[in-house]
């Protein structure tokens, strides 16, 4: 009797030890590293790793068999991410907001709520004015890069797969994004700043971006030259000139920075901390290469609160396809993302025309 139950013992510890060993792999199973799996998915086209795997707590799926590619690794896309936000483009100034759906909408109130004195025996009048709302929709576009490397590179295990392929669709992307949010047409692509239609500033009605004109064509006037940059600081309302920047590139900037005022002091100082922007008559300075050259009837330098001015909207993530077939012994990385941007208040922006009126 005491040998059978011992028996029945060794049986019931073996049962034990086998089912735990089969949960300990199981979750090791279920436990594959996101950039493991993808580096595998790089270098060789093994997705079986991303296959299925959610990331939890960040929201995201790996599998797009629908749209084709995967999402890149968490930390790839936020390289890239802060690669794109550091670059000299209008992405540094705007309000940059992320979103889910094809589109963002801005709504605009241009009305107002009416306001009057009085006193305790007088009848208040109504002073509701019903509101004009306007909806400014933002739509998002697809922004592609395709990098490509060697496949014998790719089997190099000391070469860092993700670093090179984050760099490469960053430089890409930002060069992109840059030209686009600046003179983009909306056909395809971002609705730049300067693609709206613009008025002198006397005239300025919403829809416009107002001007200030230099009062020479192609260049400053000859005589008080400083004043045209005074008058665009002033032409932007108080509200907006608190949180303002002015956007020019670089050879408008040497032009710019050897102004003095009628006291002789220069109008344009360095930055005192690294990394610290310059600053033109106290408000910082965005120099960004793809704004006009100076030359008659551009508008080479833009002075505005662009966070309120002018909005980006992108979708949170970054999907990569590998194509080892189309340019053989080499392999594509399609890499996408969805992008937009438009002007959402034309009050919040003035420009400077280089002419005489």
């Amino acid at each position: 009797h005491l040998q059978q139950q011992e028996e029945r013992l060794t049986m019931l510890d073996r049962k034990t030890s086998g089912f735990a060993r089969h949960a300990l792999s199981t979750a090791a199973a279920i436990e594959v590293p996101h950039r493991k799996a993808f580096d595998a998915y790089l270098r060789v086209g093994d997705d079986d790793g991303l296959r299925g795997l959610t990331l939890e707590g960040k929201g995201l799926n790996t599998v797009v068999a629908g749209e084709g590619g995967y999402l890149v690794d968490p930390q790839t896309a936020e390289t890239i991410r802060s690669v794109l936000t550091s670059t000299a483009s209008l992405r540094q100034v705007a309000n940059v907001v992320q979103v889910e759906a094809t589109s963002y909408d801005v709504l605009v109130d241009h009305g107002d709520v009416g306001t009057g004195w009085g006193n305790e025996t007088a009848v208040t009048a109504d002073g509701t004015i019903f509101p004009t709302i306007e909806r400014i929709s933002i739509r998002l576009h697809e922004l592609n890069a395709m990098p490509k490397a060697s496949q014998r590179l790719l089997d190099d295990s000391a070469f860092d797969i993700e670093g090179w392929l984050a760099g490469r669709i960053a430089d890409k992307f930002a060069r992109a994004e840059a030209a686009a949010f600046i003179h983009g047409d909306g056909d395809d692509k971002p609705v730049g700043l300067l693609d709206h239609p613009k008025v002198a500033e006397a005239s300025w009605s919403w829809g416009n971006l107002g001007y200030v004109a230099t009062g020479a064509a192609g260049d400053f006037a000859a005589l008080n030259s400083a004043d045209a940059i005074v008058d665009l600081v002033y032409a932007l309302d108080a509200t907006y000139r608190a949180n303002a920047t002015f956007v020019m590139n670089s050879k408008t900037a040497g032009a710019v920075r050897k102004m003095k005022d009628a006291d002789g002091r220069f109008l344009w100082s360095d930055g005192l901390a690294a990394g610290e922007p310059a600053r033109l008559m106290g408000y910082p300075v965005l120099i960004a290469e793809d704004m006009p050259d100076i030359a008659a009837g551009a508008y080479a330098i833009a002075f505005g609160d662009f966070r309120a001015g002018y909005t980006i909207a992108e979708r949170p993530d970054l999907r990569v396809l590998r194509d080892p077939f189309s340019a053989k012994p080499h392999v594509l990385f399609y890499a996408t993302k969805r992008v937009g941007g438009d002007v959402t208040d034309f009050k919040a922006i003035k420009l400077l025309k280089f002419s005489a009126d």
